[in-house]
């Protein structure tokens, strides 16, 4: 069996992660690292950055960052999703979306790895959706309340984490992932 070491410090992500690569036979064991989390526009560029900041270990590190990609309001919160869920919260983000129709947004992720040789891969996922016009449902964490994925009218939030799992941004980026390290082993 195959096992990563996941830096973050969101238990969530670590549940999504695990149950996603369980399928590939890979352990994902939380770290609790520090690393240099950068503000960018960019999540390849978040996420490339922080794996450099990390020295290579013995197992395979993991480093994931993703963002809620509002389209009317120009792709806004993006990266800075957890800096806008912290500050103005979900609520904030429905008062900026009051008297709007165009709802769509898409939710977005970058999984990277550091290998033990020190090499550096990135695998991303979208999941395209809509902003709920209130908050729906305890599940889940961050902005999943107020987004529904397409083709559904529940949010991430009032889905169990098999069905969030089935259509997540992060859980596209961690099968990517999977599919890798299960084609390089």
């Amino acid at each position: 069996m195959v096992r990563v070491r996941f830096v973050t410090r969101n238990k969530h992500k670590v549940l999504e992660a695990s149950a996603v690569l369980a399928r590939y036979d890979i352990e994902v064991v939380q770290a609790q690292r520090s690393k240099v989390e950068i503000q960018s526009a960019s999540l390849e560029e978040v996420v490339r950055y922080a794996l450099r900041s990390l020295k290579p270990e013995s197992e395979p590190i993991v480093v994931e960052d993703a963002g809620l990609f509002i389209h009317r309001l120009n792709g806004f919160p993006g990266p800075y999703s957890s800096f806008v869920y912290k500050t103005i919260g979900i609520e904030g983000v429905l008062k900026l979306m009051e008297g709007v129709e165009d709802r769509e947004a898409s939710f977005a992720s970058v999984v990277g790895i550091l290998t033990p040789s020190g090499e550096v891969r990135l695998f991303s996922g979208v999941t395209k959706g809509s902003i709920a016009t209130e908050s729906r449902g305890s599940k889940g964490f961050g902005f999943d309340p107020i987004f529904i994925p397409e083709g559904c009218d529940k949010t991430f939030a009032e889905m169990s984490i098999e069905e969030k799992n089935a259509l997540s941004h992060r859980a596209k980026a961690f099968m990517k992932l999977g599919e890798w390290l299960t084609n390089k082993s």
